[in-house]
């Protein structure tokens, strides 16, 4: 099956987050905790349609991909999220940008983490 042309592809929009708690989280539990909060908040359809997807997340840091036209619920899904692994949890969004790499050298380098220690699974 061949791949879609660029201009067919569904735009996307990734966000910077961070998640302001006591420990750090794992990644596993922030992944369950996500789709439960976007399944709660926006219900089935509105779930597939935000197409929320995490990059990467580091325990306290991460980079969320949402489609064009949804970051408004993805980052009202990101606010909604009050309590993960027993512990509260606050979730800042630091920027949106339009690829990885601008979300990266943006929002996540001028946060004091390198670039390298962050992007590990690219």
């Amino acid at each position: 099956m061949k791949p879609l042309p660029p201009t067919l592809r569904e735009k996307r929009r990734y966000l910077a987050f961070e998640v302001m708690s006591a420990s750090k989280i794992r990644r596993d539990n922030f992944i369950s905790e996500l789709q439960s909060a976007s399944q709660s908040l926006l219900g089935d359809v509105g779930a597939s349609q935000c197409n929320l997807w995490l990059i990467n997340f580091d325990g306290t840091r991460g980079i969320l991909r949402c489609a064009r036209d949804k970051t408004t619920l993805a980052r009202a899904v990101l606010a909604t999220i009050d309590k993960i692994e027993r512990g509260n949890v606050s979730i800042r969004v630091l920027g949106i940008s339009g690829t990885i790499k601008g979300v990266t050298e943006k929002f996540i380098e001028r946060r004091g983490i390198p670039k390298d220690t962050f992007i590990e699974r690219m």
